[in-house]
C-alpha cells in the first residue's frame, strides 16, 4: 500500500511551496522523492518544500527545513518564512501572531501583522567572505567575479544563505537563464549561490530577479530582494524602506545599516490542499 502524505500547497508572491506538517507526524523523505514531489508534472510541482518540526530548543516557538526542488537541504527561505506563520496559524499549531522560529541558519521572527501581511526579521546581513561563503572575497561592497572570460561587478553576502547581486541596466533583458547558473555554480562559491539581477528605478524601488540555487529562476526570492535592497543601500543607490518588484508581486525592505536586522514585509496565502502517493522504490 502506498505511502500517503498530506500537504498543504502555498504561495509567497509566486514564489511557491509544499508544506508538510512534521509536528503531529515524522516525515522523512528521500532526496528522490524530494524531487518527485517538487516535479510539476509528476508530482505536487513547487519550488521549495517546507518541512515544520517541534523546536529542538526551549527558546523558540518551531523548527522549520526547506528543501530546494533539486532534494538538497538550505538555510533560509524568506518568501517560505512568510507561508510558514499562515500555516501553522491555519493548522492550529498555534495562536501567536509573534513567533520565534528555528532555522538551519539560526533564529528568524516572523510577526503577523493587522493586515494579514507577514514581516519577517531576518537577522542582520553578513558581509564575511569565510561566512558567506566566497572564496577571496574580501569583504568589499563590491567585487569582480570572473564568468566565462567577462568580468561581473558583484555585491557579495549572506541572508542566512549566499547572494551574488548585480546591477543591470534592465532585468527583461538580463542574462537569467544563461549566466545566472554559472554564477551558482562558480567554484569562488563553494555552497553555490543565488544570482540576484536588480534594476534600480529610483532610491526607493527596484525590480528583481533571482536565480535561486537548486531551483532555478522564480517568480520571486524573499532572501534574494533582502539581498538586494542591502546591496543597493550599501553603493549608496537606495534608501530603506525599499520596494521590491519582482515577476509575483512585490516586497518591502527595510534596513538600518550596519548590524541591524533586515525587515521584511509582504504576502502568503494557500492555494490548496491534497494528498500525495508517495512513489513506491
Amino acid at each position: 500500500m502506498p505511502r500517503r502524505l498530506r500537504f498543504t500547497k502555498m504561495q509567497g508572491i509566486g514564489n511557491d511551496f509544499v508544506v508538510l506538517d512534521g509536528v503531529r507526524e515524522k516525515i522523512e523523505l528521500r532526496p528522490s522523492e524530494i524531487r518527485r514531489l517538487a516535479d510539476r508534472r509528476f508530482g505536487v510541482g513547487c519550488d521549495q518544500i517546507l518541512l515544520v518540526e517541534k523546536p529542538t530548543r526551549p527558546d523558540v516557538d518551531f523548527r522549520y527545513r526547506i528543501f530546494n526542488a533539486d532534494g538538497g537541504e538550505v538555510e533560509q527561505c524568506g518568501n517560505g518564512a512568510r507561508c510558514f506563520v499562515h500555516f501553522v496559524r491555519a493548522q492550529g499549531l498555534t495562536d501567536k501572531r509573534a513567533l520565534r522560529v528555528e532555522t538551519e541558519s539560526g533564529v528568524i521572527e516572523p510577526v503577523l501583522t493587522a493586515d494579514g501581511e507577514v514581516k519577517v526579521d531576518m537577522g542582520p546581513p553578513i558581509f564575511s567572505a569565510v561566512d558567506i561563503p566566497f572564496v577571496g572575497g574580501t569583504g568589499a561592497v563590491v567585487e569582480p567575479l570572473e564568468v566565462d572570460g567577462t568580468t561581473v561587478m558583484i555585491s557579495a553576502l549572506s541572508l542566512g544563505n549566499p547572494h551574488a547581486v548585480q546591477v543591470v541596466v534592465d532585468v527583461a533583458t538580463a542574462p537569467v537563464a544563461t549566466q545566472g547558473p554559472r554564477i551558482e555554480s562558480h567554484p569562488r562559491f563553494p555552497r553555490r549561490v543565488n544570482a540576484g539581477y536588480m534594476q534600480v528605478v529610483d532610491r526607493a524601488n527596484i525590480r528583481l530577479r533571482v536565480w535561486e540555487r537548486g531551483a532555478g529562476e522564480t517568480l520571486s526570492c524573499g532572501t534574494g530582494a533582502c539581498a538586494a535592497v542591502v546591496a543597493g543601500i550599501r553603493r549608496g543607490v537606495l534608501d530603506s524602506p525599499a520596494r521590491v518588484m519582482m515577476r509575483g508581486g512585490a516586497l518591502t525592505i527595510a534596513w538600518a545599516g550596519d548590524a541591524a536586522p533586515v525587515l521584511m514585509t509582504g504576502a502568503a496565502e494557500k492555494v490548496f490542499e491534497g494528498e500525495w502517493n508517495i512513489p513506491e522504490q
